[in-house]
């Protein structure tokens, strides 16, 4: 299985922009030097690592739990992706994951 999203950048870093779209359809959308590194609008790819990361893991939990015999009613995850300065430029230092379930018993 492969899945695949797909991303363009035009102009500089500071002044550029680009447009993020989700292979399935689902989403597509701008971001800037502005929403990735200040309060712009629009997303940034920090923001959709988040997304698939709290997705797959509650999905990846209720796998667990129904493996188990038990069926989650619901199960939420809130996905924080630390973005950091690392030498000369930036990095991925940190992911951490809030989870929420409503289980029976």
């Amino acid at each position: 299985m492969i899945r695949n999203s797909k991303a363009q950048w035009n102009g500089s870093l500071k002044d550029g922009s680009g447009t993020m779209a989700l292979g399935g359809g689902a989403y597509e959308g701008p971001y800037s030097f502005s929403s990735r590194f200040e309060s712009g609008t629009g997303t940034n790819p920090e923001e959709l690592i988040a997304a698939a990361h709290a997705g797959c893991f509650s999905m990846a939990l209720s796998g667990g739990l129904t493996k188990a015999g038990i069926t989650p009613t619901r199960i939420s995850t809130e996905a924080r992706v630390h973005l950091d300065k690392v030498g000369e430029g930036f990095g991925i230092t940190k992911i951490e994951l809030v989870t929420e379930a409503e289980v029976p018993g």
